[in-house]
């Protein structure tokens, strides 16, 4: 919601405070600056000092993309608890039954999120994508009896 504000309100061009990020997405300044000290690590914005200092985007918005984002911030993009492909996920070391089916759902989740910019998001053209072709990427989790296209 944060990096969608900057990007509406010329975090292109001009800086956005904190303060008013805050005021605006109802979002509490303190969480602001803890992910905002992630964004400026990963060269997703930078600060700018003094009076009308506050964030801009590093790139421009088109170029931003949103698993980017979400990488810096370290939100983990899991639909299970499973612990790997290779890692069994109950006691006996086994894979679960459901392992490929959610394994292969955030490979999906994964893909779209690294095609979505936050102009996607700000012009709501998130569902203008090209629908994902998972038929050209066999999935990593094929080899434990499960087939995820």
């Amino acid at each position: 919601m944060a990096m969608v504000d900057l990007a509406k309100y010329n975090g292109e061009f001009t800086a956005s405070s904190l303060t008013a990020i805050s005021e605006r997405q109802g979002l509490s300044l303190a969480y602001l600056e803890q992910i905002f000290l992630k964004l400026r690590r990963a060269g997703l914005v930078v600060s700018v000092r003094g009076p009308g200092g506050g964030y801009m985007l590093f790139k421009k918005s088109h170029e931003t993309y949103i698993y980017d984002i979400i990488k810096a911030v370290e939100v983990p993009i899991k639909a299970t608890q499973c612990r790997g492909a290779h890692a069994g996920c109950q006691a006996s070391g086994t894979l679960c039954q459901t392992h490929g089916l959610w394994a292969g759902l955030e490979e999906v989740v994964e893909k779209f999120l690294q095609k979505t910019s936050l102009d996607d998001v700000l012009y709501r053209t998130v569902s203008a994508h090209e629908p994902l072709n998972l038929e050209k990427t066999p999935s990593v989790y094929s080899s434990v009896g499960v087939r995820i296209y």
